[in-house]
C-alpha cells in the first residue's frame, strides 16, 4: 500500500491507487470550526495509534462534509493513514474489505460518501456487524467514517412506519436506529447564513487570487446563490468556478 489513497472495487475485489485526492484546504472549509476540531483531533489520535471513534458526518448537503473527511486525511502527518473510498453500492462487500486491510502495514481510513438505507435494503447488516457486532470485530488499524444527509442513515417515514406497524412500538425501528449507534462521534452539518457564505467567497478569492473586488464579488455571490435557492460550501465553490471562467483565471492549486 505505497498511495496515500485507493478507491474499493468490490467485483473483482482490489484496491485501486488515487494518485491525486480531489480535495479542499483545512482552512478554506469555513463556518466548520468545531466539526473540523473534533474530527481533526479523533483522526489525529487514531493515527498515533490511539482509541478512536467512528464517525457520521451528518446534515446539510454541501456543506462540506466528504470535503472535511479528505481534508482532515490532508493534514495527518504524510503517510500515516492510508484512505479508502468505499462506495455505497460496496457496502455489503464491507466485511471482505476489512478482512483484505486486517493485516495491512498501515492504519487505514475507510470512508462512504452520501450513505443512506431504504426500506428493502439489506446492506446495512453487513456495516452493522463490522462497526461493533461482528466476531471478528473492527480491525484495530481500520476506522470508518461516513456522511449522510440523515442523522439515522434511515429515511424518518420509514423509522416511524415501523414502530407504527410493530407489534411491540418501536421494536422493528429498534434494530435500523442502532446502526447509527455505532457510531461513536456523530458530527452535524447546517446551512450557513449570508455573512459566513460571503467569507467563502472571499477566502477562495484570495486563495486564487481572483480578479475584481469584494464588493463586486459579494453582490454576484449573492445573486448566484438566490437562482440556487441555497448557501453553502458547494454553491461557493461553483460560483467561484463561475467567476474564474468568465474573467479567464484558471483554477489551479489554492495558494
Amino acid at each position: 500500500m505505497d498511495a496515500d489513497a485507493f478507491v474499493w472495487h468490490a467485483r473483482p475485489p482490489t484496491l485501486v491507487p488515487v494518485t491525486h485526492v480531489s480535495r479542499v484546504a483545512l482552512d478554506l472549509l469555513l463556518g466548520l470550526d468545531w466539526q473540523k476540531r473534533m474530527l481533526l483531533e479523533n483522526t489525529r489520535r487514531f493515527a498515533n495509534g490511539l482509541p478512536a471513534n467512528n464517525a457520521v458526518l451528518w446534515g446539510a448537503r454541501g456543506m462540506g462534509k466528504s470535503s472535511l473527511v479528505k481534508a482532515v486525511h490532508a493534514a495527518c502527518p504524510a503517510g500515516a493513514i492510508a484512505l479508502i473510498e468505499i462506495a455505497r453500492d460496496d457496502i455489503g462487500s464491507l466485511p471482505e474489505l476489512l478482512g483484505h486491510l486486517r493485516a495491512a502495514p498501515r492504519r487505514c481510513l475507510v470512508f462512504c460518501d452520501d450513505l443512506s438505507f431504504e426500506r428493502a435494503d439489506q446492506d446495512y447488516k453487513a456495516l452493522k456487524s463490522v462497526l461493533d457486532g461482528g466476531i471478528e470485530g473492527r480491525p484495530a488499524n481500520v476506522l470508518f467514517y461516513a456522511t449522510s444527509n440523515r442523522r439515522h442513515l434511515m429515511p424518518r417515514d420509514l423509522i416511524d412506519n415501523e414502530r407504527a406497524t410493530a407489534v411491540h412500538e418501536g421494536e422493528a425501528a429498534e434494530e435500523k436506529l442502532s446502526l447509527s449507534d455505532r457510531f461513536g462521534l456523530w458530527i452535524g452539518f447546517h446551512g450557513c447564513d449570508q455573512p459566513t457564505f460571503l467569507a467563502m467567497i472571499d477566502a477562495y478569492a484570495a486563495a486564487y487570487d481572483l480578479p475584481g473586488t469584494a464588493a463586486q464579488r459579494h453582490a454576484e455571490a449573492i445573486a448566484w446563490a438566490a437562482t440556487r435557492g441555497a448557501r453553502s460550501g458547494r454553491v461557493a465553490i461553483q460560483f467561484i468556478t463561475d467567476f474564474a471562467g468568465r474573467h479567464g483565471v484558471h483554477l489551479g492549486e489554492a495558494t
